[in-house]
């Protein structure tokens, strides 16, 4: 027997998540059409919802509902202080150390070459235009421990220290191989703490 194709569209739909295989896709496809159809119905709904109001923040990058978003809107933030990260979740991370009161700037992604992923790919353009705009004066750089993470670092570091801006990378209290989204917000405000030169 085969598939409807309306529930085979839904399977691969839900292939696209992270971790999720064709397995999985169809055990959550069929839990959210047998037991949960108001959960399914929901999910449309934000998903939707997301796509049409959700944008990216004109100075961070970051997800924003508004042209610029609310933490690069505050005036108490430091605006002498430019953290970089790869994705908003690295962002909302640092967010919950409070250990940083600077500005940010989300990369959407890391160097990879095997990937086709290059500096133009995670605006690197635009962290250049930023982060020389004569108000900032330190550049932190809170990419991941990866492997691709720290030739992201690497790379920044060397064209910024170039422009003559100081930049300086989180210190290694987090595991090496370890993502920012991952892990405990008391490591990461100690690997802010503990920044060295890049």
């Amino acid at each position: 027997m085969e598939k409807p194709a309306a529930l085979d569209e839904l399977i691969q739909a839900l292939r696209c998540l992270p971790g999720v295989g064709p397995k999985s896709a169809q055990r959550m496809a069929y839990h959210l059409l047998q037991r949960d159809q108001q959960g399914a119905g929901r999910l449309a709904r934000g998903l939707t919802d997301a796509l049409e109001r959700i944008r990216h923040c004109a100075r961070c990058n970051t997800f924003t509902e508004s042209e610029v978003c609310s933490l690069c809107a505050s005036p108490r933030r430091d605006a002498s202080l430019l953290c970089v990260v790869e994705s908003p979740g690295d962002l909302l991370m640092m967010e919950q150390t409070q250990s940083y009161a600077g500005l940010y700037f989300v990369l959407l992604g890391r160097l990879s070459p095997l990937d086709g992923v290059g500096p133009r790919e995670i605006h690197l353009d635009r962290l250049v235009r930023r982060a020389c705009d004569d108000v900032v004066k330190e550049v932190i750089l809170a990419t991941n421990f990866t492997v691709e993470g720290e030739a992201t670092a690497h790379y920044i570091g060397e064209l910024l220290s170039a422009k003559g801006l100081k930049v300086t990378r989180i210190a290694r209290g987090l595991p090496v191989g370890g993502e920012l989204e991952h892990v405990d917000s008391g490591t990461l405000a100690q690997a802010v703490l503990e920044r060295r030169p890049a």
